[in-house]
């Protein structure tokens, strides 16, 4: 839920900065984040649509920027971390998105899914690094 603070100094090759719009982090609230020239865009707006801490679940819909209303019609992302028994985690993120009438995707998805495991990869990377960052 962090993602704002951390995005900008974990991944800096892709998101420039990213701030609290509206609210507090709680269930309507509006993050955007501002990407850096590597991205095909150069902003979004996403609300929190979901949120259950305890079990490390969110929801987000994209309200603004990427590619909304250009391409794509609506857009949400379901992330979620499941504990192993292992003492490890993975992490489900699932994208939905509906394409404008007569737009086609072709490399544009490959290219986000490789985007966002790197930024996730960092993530973990960073995490792993400091495990009492979140504690």
């Amino acid at each position: 839920m962090d993602w704002h603070t951390l995005a900008p100094k974990l991944a800096s090759q892709f998101v420039a900065s990213s701030n609290v719009v509206e609210g507090n982090g709680s269930v309507g609230s509006v993050r955007q984040l501002n990407f850096t020239s590597v991205m095909p865009f150069s902003f979004i707006k996403e609300r929190l649509e979901f949120l259950d801490a305890a079990k490390c679940e969110c929801k987000s819909a994209l309200i603004e920027g990427g590619g909304i209303g250009v391409a794509i019609e609506a857009a949400t992302s379901h992330i979620k971390v499941e504990p192993e028994t292992n003492g490890g985690s993975v992490v489900k993120v699932i994208s939905t998105y509906k394409l404008l009438p007569g737009v086609e995707v072709k490399d544009e998805v490959t290219r986000a899914k490789e985007t966002l495991t790197g930024i996730f990869r960092t993530a973990e990377a960073y995490l792993i690094a400091n495990p009492d960052a979140y504690s």
